[in-house]
């Protein structure tokens, strides 16, 4: 794959302000993916839902991300990859100004399905797009760089939208995003360059990974691992609110220190991925189920939820980064279809955990839906083994 930053028409400067109007991008889906998390009641009274439906404004995201992660890449090929990025963008936009308009529930559920498609699309074609942005030996760091967007988002969103969802409301909360995803698109067209149209990949090809067994056995793994984790992870102001039962000051310092804790676990886990990349998809998510009990157990103490949650965020998110540099390694030979696929296969596991987890919390209790998650993750760790079922066969 011929990469933009060899062409003397693009200068280095601009490929690496490009890298970062990704990361930007990145930051601000993530922020908009979850923020639902840090607002879920107060969103759920003013549509008078209940808190497990709202919570499904997460899974119907992951319903369209899953559909767009499998059509994008042969969509995306016929057109120049710069214009697909800022449409997405501008699909962004759009969801964020509908959620913050909305004056129902059917109409918050479709503004977060036309996230979803950008989810899915962006996601798909990131690594790609990287690919052709950089030099091979500079994959990795943009791909970093690209990360911390994510590390950034998943620090400061929630707590921020749980702080200022109490000060302006949280329709005040999406409206605040607007301006910077305005911002966003702004340098994406000042600073992606042309990346004219390439071969396009048909589903077809996307779907034949699933005869390599390798693939197979990762895709089950990344499912079980993220739905586990979702399943937690979307109820969890609900389980603080009624169970630690913390205000919102303090609800906004958790939120934080989970979030906080994520630089911690991306920094670890791209330390440790050269040499124990295998043996990370199977602990993490072992570590996961562990802490996620300890949630359970220390409950009803503040400082120790607080010590267990800074523990899940770094686990947490060290997991996208390591099945991140699986995906480069287990399938290499065709990294679009394969960032489809695992897209596809990480949106569905995040639907059918946040739908697990809001079964469980309406009609079973609010602690259902972490030992939920946690059974989840288990059966991660019994389906990754030891991490020699997900090496490419030479």
């Amino acid at each position: 794959m011929t990469t933009l930053a060899m062409q003397p028409a693009v200068s280095r400067r601009q490929v690496w302000s490009a890298v970062g109007s990704m990361a930007l991008c990145v930051a601000m889906l993530i922020a908009s993916e979850f923020m639902p998390v840090s607002l879920l009641t107060p969103i759920a009274a003013d549509l008078h839902a209940s808190q497990g439906m709202a919570g499904q404004a997460i899974s119907i995201s992951g319903l369209f991300a899953v559909v767009t992660s499998l059509l994008i890449a042969s969509i995306a090929g016929r057109f120049n990859r710069r214009h697909v990025l800022m449409a997405l963008t501008g699909m962004m936009l759009a969801s964020l100004l509908l959620i913050a308009e909305a004056s129902s529930f059917v109409v918050l559920m479709v503004a977060r399905a036309l996230l979803g498609c950008v989810i899915g699309g962006f996601w798909s074609l990131a690594t790609a797009t990287i690919m052709r942005l950089v030099p091979e030996d500079d994959v990795p760091k943009a791909l970093g760089l690209m990360f911390m967007g994510n590390a950034m988002a998943t620090a400061f969103a929630a707590p921020i939208g749980s702080y200022l969802g109490g000060i302006i409301g949280w329709r005040g909360v999406f409206w605040a995003l607007a301006p910077i995803v305005v911002i966003n698109l702004l340098w994406q067209w000042a600073r992606l360059p042309s990346m004219p149209p390439q071969a396009a990949n048909p589903v077809g090809k996307l779907l034949g990974l699933l005869k390599r067994r390798n693939v197979v056995f990762a895709m089950l793994g990344v499912m079980l691992t993220f739905a586990g984790a979702f399943a937690t992870f979307t109820y969890l102001r609900p389980f603080l609110e009624s169970y630690t039962r913390v205000n919102v000051a303090q609800l906004s310092l958790l939120l934080l220190a989970l979030g906080l804790a994520g630089f911690i676990g991306t920094h670890g886990a791209t330390a440790l991925l050269k040499r124990y990349l295998y043996g990370l998809l199977w602990s993490l998510p072992l570590a996961l189920a562990v802490v996620t009990l300890g949630l359970v157990a220390l409950g009803h103490w503040f400082w120790g939820v607080a010590a267990v949650l800074f523990a899940w965020g770094a686990i947490n998110s060290a997991i996208p980064v390591a099945w991140s540099t699986w995906l480069a390694k287990g399938i290499r030979d065709e990294p679009e279809s394969g960032g489809g696929l695992m897209v596809a296969a990480i949106q569905l596991s995040i639907m059918l955990g946040a739908e697990l987890g809001g079964v469980l919390l309406d009609h079973v209790s609010i602690v259902a839906p972490l030992f939920g998650g946690t059974a989840l993750l288990v059966l991660a760790v019994l389906i990754i083994g030891n991490g020699s079922r997900l090496k490419p066969q030479e």
